[in-house]
């Protein structure tokens, strides 16, 4: 029989449930080797109910890979049937089109039995910077990106299979690495699944699937709530994404269709596949759709299988956003991540205040980098950097934000100790962000140093870029102006994001991060707030004129408001006429 759960029992349940995976989520920074996970915390668990259905997510996680988990998850338990498992069972698999879309994201998935029979699922999804293969996003098919795990038993009830991981160390650049973050993997689901199994004793439960029907019900007719207030109709947008080098730009066309409490994003249209990384999988193609939907019209609704079932997606088999094996996939993030933007565009004119304006840090600006050490050993890293997160109807745009993926920031005191690379400055760019009512968040620039003479690396060290924005700026909305574009210097001279880049002892590198969009006409921008942007260094005195009207005094940098006023009412006749 089904069991009934008051409201204040299921609230209960709920948070212990979340908290159950967020001390998963914790024992990862505490037990993971690389950078990457421990501090850019590039990595998500959950775990599902007996029949596959997402029940939890940690509360800081990866919209890409949980959105993706969410749908292949089920599909990998649902593909064994559930007397086939056996306590002590760790699977491992890193198919792009199975999951996550690329092979560096490794799923670690784990039935979780109590009395004796399968009750859940726990699996977590963790970005290796280190996957073998060559890591450029000029690759023309997966099989140059490095090592493919089907769906394999690392453990069989309990017992490591060693040849598994044996495989997987001699296929990448940091074995001790890999292997220290895939039992990492094995310690999350372990914990995870012992504090489920103490929440099912302490509650005399028998099974997680009532409680699941539940929530995933509850969670279902919030969504539906949330989606019914959009005005039905149909929304389409056609966007450009660039091309690096002299790669085509991409065509993606979408129409996101509202009726009631359903939604459908249909891609019809949209160019074909590419012969070099960008190419993404319907799972993270859906991941960004869902991303859009679920942030702008009700944030506060928990994740799981019932926010899911109202959004449904459409992609022609063979698109760039829903690719055939064996496309190139390690870069899908530079098409997949503008997803989320592109659906908020759609939606632009229906709600105009769900919405933000494009983002510096759409896609993240990812740099893997590696190499040999003086002494020969090898190196091998991977930061996530972010740009200046689009303006809002209500709030200028965050600085240094990775939207709409999840990261934080790897330290400088880290990379320098993990790599022979010096950070020589990190700083705000200047003018970066999209003028505006609103003003777009500023982007940022990074510069290292490889050293020479003593702990000098052997050369070359080389260095992948996989980014966007060095074309096309973020768009700003309603009036507001685009952000800067994104720049990758090696020395003075601008270098190709699209390949690898070779450089020797003594180089200089620079990344600089795109702005964001400003949202609204800056010449409604509160001229004492482009007063305090002068003082903090994010506008110039020229440009708080020339975008803004505003008239800065340079001795004590306020506003002059009868000067402003006098400029302003000049620009808006020019405007007009």
């Amino acid at each position: 029989m089904t069991n009934k759960f008051d409201a204040i029992t299921l609230e209960i349940l709920w948070r212990r449930l979340v908290s159950i995976v967020d001390e998963a989520d914790a024992s990862v920074a505490r037990t993971a080797f690389s950078s990457l996970l421990r501090d850019a915390h590039d990595y998500t668990c959950m775990f599902t109910d007996s029949r596959g259905q997402e029940l939890v997510q940690g509360t800081f996680c990866t919209p890409g890979q949980a959105g993706a988990m969410a749908l292949g998850v089920k599909n990998i338990i649902t593909g064994t049937p559930l007397v086939d498992y056996r306590p002590g069972d760790v699977f491992i698999v890193n198919d792009p089109w199975l999951l996550a879309g690329h092979l560096n994201d490794v799923c670690v998935l784990s039935p979780i039995f109590f009395k004796d029979k399968p009750v859940a699922f726990t699996a977590c999804v963790f970005h290796h910077a280190d996957i073998g293969g060559r890591v450029a996003s000029d690759n023309r098919e997966v099989y140059e990106e490095g090592i493919f795990i089907p769906p394999l038993k690392l453990y069989d009830a309990g017992v490591l299979n060693q040849s598994v991981l044996d495989l997987i160390r001699w296929n990448v650049r940091t074995p001790e690495e890999v292997t220290g973050d895939i039992r990492s993997q094995v310690a999350a689901n372990h914990v995870c699944a012992q504090k489920i199994i103490e929440m099912m004793t302490d509650e005399e439960l028998d099974t997680l699937d009532d409680l699941a029907d539940e929530i995933i019900g509850r969670t279902e007719k919030s969504m539906r709530a949330a989606i019914a207030d959009i005005p039905d109709g149909t929304y389409p947008y056609r966007g450009l994404i660039e091309g690096t080098g002299n790669r085509d730009d991409i065509h993606i066309s979408l129409t996101v269709v509202v009726k009631g409490s359903d939604l459908n994003v249909d891609f019809s249209g949209t160019d074909p596949q590419v012969d070099w990384g960008v190419n993404v999988v319907y799972n993270f193609t859906y991941a960004y759709v869902f991303m859009a939907i679920k942030s702008a019209f009700d944030p506060d609704i928990p994740i799981n299988e019932g926010a899911i079932r109202p959004i449904s997606m459409t992609a022609p088999d063979g698109c760039v956003v829903n690719c055939r094996f064996p496309a190139a996939v390690a870069a899908r993030m530079q098409v997949g991540h503008f997803m989320t933007e592109m659906v908020f565009k759609a939606l632009a004119a229906a709600t105009p205040d769900n919405i933000i304006a494009g983002s510096g840090g759409t896609p993240a600006q990812t740099n893997i980098m590696y190499g040999k050490r003086g002494d020969g050993r090898p190196w091998h890293t991977m930061i996530i950097r972010g740009g200046g997160l689009g303006a809002s109807s209500r709030k200028d745009g965050h600085h240094c934000a990775i939207f709409p993926a999840n990261g934080a920031n790897t330290p400088v005191e880290i990379l320098e100790s993990d790599t022979p690379l010096i950070v020589k400055s990190r700083e705000l760019v200047c003018d970066s962000g999209g003028p505006g009512r609103r003003r777009g968040g500023i982007g940022r620039k990074m510069v290292l140093k490889v050293p020479q003479g003593t702990g000098a690396p052997q050369a070359p060290t080389t260095i992948a870029v996989q980014a966007g924005r060095y074309i096309y700026p973020p768009d700003g909305l309603f009036g507001g102006q685009p952000g800067s574009k994104a720049r990758f210097l090696r020395n003075s001279d601008n270098a190709d994001p699209g390949g690898l880049t070779f450089c020797d002892n003594g180089d200089t590198i620079s990344f600089y991060s795109a702005g964001g969009g400003g949202y609204g006409d800056p010449l409604e921008r509160d001229p004492a707030t482009v007063a305090q942007d002068v003082r903090l260094g994010y506008v110039s005195l020229e440009r708080a004129r020339r975008d803004y009207g505003v008239v800065i005094e340079p001795s004590t940098l306020g506003a002059e408001i009868a000067a402003t006023e006098t400029l302003r009412a000049k620009r808006k006749s020019e405007n007009d006429s």
